[in-house]
């Protein structure tokens, strides 16, 4: 396609992009939008052994806590007098154990751990995590872990390659882990909540506010543009009330907002972008360079050698699509897809709406990441 050929369809495409598309919206529950005030997860942690490896655990020599856990507790299952030379094993690696604990988990529930290596073991396949106590941010313990991992990556080698699939020294135990404490906390008897919006918006907590009180389930005001408080409007409890402000339907409202990911070349636009008006123009530089060679013999009886002789052959064809001027209030979306229409890449529409951006012209955060 020649200069002239581009020129028009950039400009075709760009005429039939002017109309303007309602932004896109959509109803989502509540629940869906914010957290409640009491209802968070709360995390876990411990150090613990995994045991039954087979060769592929942590060098003592190397691991000093690796060998101090290890001696310790053979001591407390009364072994002792161990001396360096009894304690030469490569089937012991010494793990950070962590876990999340449910809201409202209550004893005896089992929850899921994480076991990953913190020494300079190979592998944890095969082996069996001993009883491990997991601590919350206070201190105290929460819940008590134990159990067969499970490592979805391996390691092979030989003496002259090796390969590696995944994470071989992190592992998962489901339902590893139970739970010896409940967290203290009585929703039944609070009179009020609050709801947080997990992405704070004026607009959105005032939706809310509004949903909430078209349904006569509680009344509601809005403290700030990330928090709503509820009460309750009859005698129903707390959380028969969430119960049933969770499922309520509203339309949140977002910032307009391009992401770009400059490594991979993934554009993500949200639907509220807009551009102004400014003229485009995009060019394109084809440098072509072909590689040969040529062969010299001497004449039939002659003294000489044959020679090669490379050959170069450079060709340069320089694009220009020319400009072409976009009407005001133009949906971003409606650019990007007349931009692919005319096969311009995703590296190439990075660079027209960092243009775009710097000219003043595009009513949104633009984030690169």
């Amino acid at each position: 396609m020649d200069s002239s050929m581009l020129r028009a369809t950039l400009a075709a495409a760009l005429l039939a992009m002017s109309s303007i598309a309602t932004p896109a919206s959509a109803d989502v529950r509540i629940k869906d939008i914010v957290t409640f005030e009491g209802v968070r997860e709360n995390q876990l942690i411990g150090y613990g052994l995994v045991v039954g490896l087979n060769g592929t655990g942590d060098e003592l020599r190397n691991s000093s806590f690796t060998r101090k856990s290890l001696e310790g507790m053979l001591g407390r299952l009364g072994v002792g007098n161990l001396s360096d030379e009894a304690l030469k094993t490569r089937n012991t690696a010494a793990v950070m154990v962590t876990a999340t604990l449910p809201p409202y988990a209550r004893l005896g529930s089992p929850i899921d751990v994480v076991v990953s290596s913190l020494g300079d073991a190979k592998s944890l396949r095969g082996g069996t995590l001993l009883v491990t106590p997991l601590n919350g941010a206070d201190g105290q313990i929460y819940a008590v872990g134990q159990g067969p991992v499970a490592v979805s990556g391996f390691s092979a080698q030989g003496n002259a390659a090796s390969v590696t699939e995944g994470v071989p020294t992190v592992a998962r135990i489901e339902n590893g882990a139970i739970v010896e404490q409940e967290i203290e906390f009585d929703l039944g008897r609070m009179d009020s909540i609050r709801l947080s919006l997990r992405q704070s918006d004026a607009t959105t907590a005032k939706r809310i506010t509004d949903a909430i009180a078209r349904s006569g389930v509680a009344t509601a005001s809005m403290l700030d543009p990330g928090t709503v408080e509820v009460r309750p409007r009859d005698a129903s409890s707390i959380p028969e009330m969430l119960a049933r402000i969770e499922q309520i339907s509203v339309t949140p409202d977002t910032t307009a907002r391009v992401v770009i990911d400059s490594k991979s070349g993934t554009i993500v636009i949200g639907a509220n972008v807009r551009i102004g008006e400014v003229a485009v123009s995009q060019g394109g530089l084809t440098v072509t360079v072909q590689e040969g060679a040529a062969v010299v013999q001497p004449a039939p009886i002659s003294v000489g050698d044959t020679v090669v002789i490379p050959q170069t052959r450079i060709e340069v064809e320089d694009v220009d699509s020319g400009f072409a001027v976009l009407d005001g209030d133009v949906s971003l979306r409606q650019l990007v897809d007349g931009l692919n229409a005319i096969g311009i890449g995703a590296r190439q529409t990075i660079s027209i709406l960092q243009s775009i951006k710097a000219a003043g012209a595009l009513h949104a955060d633009l984030e690169i990441i």
